[in-house]
């Protein structure tokens, strides 16, 4: 029996939230002020991406620019994860996000600033290859460029970047986690625990953090810098709430 295609997948999971909702009609990205996140990476100190950070400091009211580049990078990988993260789970199916094939506005803001105007998936995959599917979609052709760049146009420590990444997938968790057991999706609920405590116990992610698959909960061992925000605090899984600080 034939597969639904990749969109129809892809739209499935956005019933989770706006976070796991990405664009999936033919179009023209460029026209609209797109650009291929790969494109963004390659381009080492991108304008885009400064930018980026320069508005998002504009509106926390903050003048460090690594507390932007952090929560601009937190809220990237956040996207990243959502988008592949739940087909994995709820169908077992990953999209292809490698290439110049998902494209980013850096001026629009969740959930109309990711677009993959041709969904395609990664080779089927067995229950047991789907981690490794996740790594390939997320972390190698996004998350490891991404921290390059981001440090490109701002001096930040790769351990708050990759707690952030290790933070954001936890967070993707969270809320399918919470979404699958009010809908009565109970084994889709194991598996996402299941997927993310995988994740976590390969490099780069190994050493960010301890997951308590129960809750699920996360306590990373970095802090992203948000309680540097005017008017900010610490997050539920900010290393600072356990030093006291």
């Amino acid at each position: 029996m034939p597969q639904e295609p990749m969109a129809a997948t892809l739209g499935r999971a956005a019933a989770v939230g706006p976070f796991f909702s990405v664009r999936t009609h033919a179009g023209a990205p460029r026209d609209q002020g797109f650009l291929p996140l790969a494109e963004l990476y390659r381009e080492g100190d991108s304008p885009a991406l400064r930018n980026r950070l320069e508005t998002v400091a504009t509106r926390l009211g903050t003048a460090e620019r690594r507390v932007a580049a952090s929560l601009v990078h937190q809220g990237l990988a956040g996207r990243l994860w959502s988008i592949a993260f739940a087909p994995a789970v709820l169908a077992g199916r990953v999209p292809d996000l490698g290439g110049d094939a998902l494209w980013w506005h850096p001026e629009r803001s969740t959930p109309d600033e990711l677009w993959l105007p041709a969904p395609s998936p990664l080779p089927s995959a067995s229950e047991e290859d789907l981690t490794d599917r996740l790594r390939a979609a997320v972390l190698q052709s996004h998350l490891v460029p991404l921290q390059q760049a981001i440090s490109a146009v701002s001096p930040i420590s790769p351990r708050v970047l990759w707690g952030n990444a290790a933070s954001a997938l936890v967070g993707t968790l969270r809320v399918l986690h919470d979404w699958c057991r009010r809908t009565g999706h109970r084994e889709a609920a194991e598996r996402a625990v299941a997927l993310t405590a995988s994740l976590l116990d390969d490099a780069p992610l190994r050493d960010c953090g301890t997951l308590d698959p129960a809750v699920p909960e996360f306590s990373r061992r970095s802090c992203c810098l948000y309680y540097r925000v005017p008017g900010g605090g610490l997050c539920g899984d900010c290393v600072l709430r356990r030093t006291g600080r």
